[in-house]
């Protein structure tokens, strides 16, 4: 039976201080890697016998605003089918430079969700074969998922605030 404490054990075995902020919530493994090695982690989960995490379910990002230096999180979900246990996996970038290893020579399903990735939050995955966007319009100079803007324009005056409970 595959464990939070048996995949926490053999990754530390691997990769020892390089992997940090375990964590659990709601059950679920959580641990956050340097982004320079992103691929040799999800290469190692894919292929540990005992592991066996071979699908990727989830890639996403999220922006930290206030996180200097590491306001992009791209975050990775993974299922192994065999043991039924899903595991979740960080890397943090620089939104200056938002450079991260592409998963797609790994994961097929990785294609799409880098290029939906790229598109809402502007995370540049090399080694990427097409990414370009997929949602929004190619025009598009911004990326509208990040925490760049206010949630609404103040200065309208077509809305009433009593309307909104305000």
């Amino acid at each position: 039976m595959l464990t939070n404490e048996n995949i926490q054990q053999r990754l530390t075995e691997k990769f020892g201080e390089q992997l940090t902020n375990w964590q659990e919530p709601y059950g679920m493994l959580t641990f956050t890697a340097n982004k320079e090695i992103n691929l040799k982690v999800l290469q190692f989960l894919f292929d540990d016998a005992e592991l066996n995490f071979k699908f990727l379910t989830d890639l996403q990002a999220v922006h930290y605003p206030d996180n200097k230096g590491a306001e992009l999180a791209v975050v990775y979900h993974l299922h192994n089918w065999v043991d039924n246990v899903r595991i979740r996996f960080k890397v943090f970038t620089d939104i200056q430079q938002p450079d991260v290893y592409s998963a797609t020579a790994l994961f097929q399903s990785a294609n799409f969700m880098e290029r939906e990735t790229y598109d809402f939050f502007g995370v540049n995955f090399v080694g990427h074969p097409n990414l370009i966007r997929i949602l929004n319009v190619d025009e598009m100079d911004y990326f509208p998922l990040r925490k760049e803007f206010p949630l609404e324009d103040q200065t309208r005056i077509d809305k009433d605030d009593d309307m909104f409970g305000r």
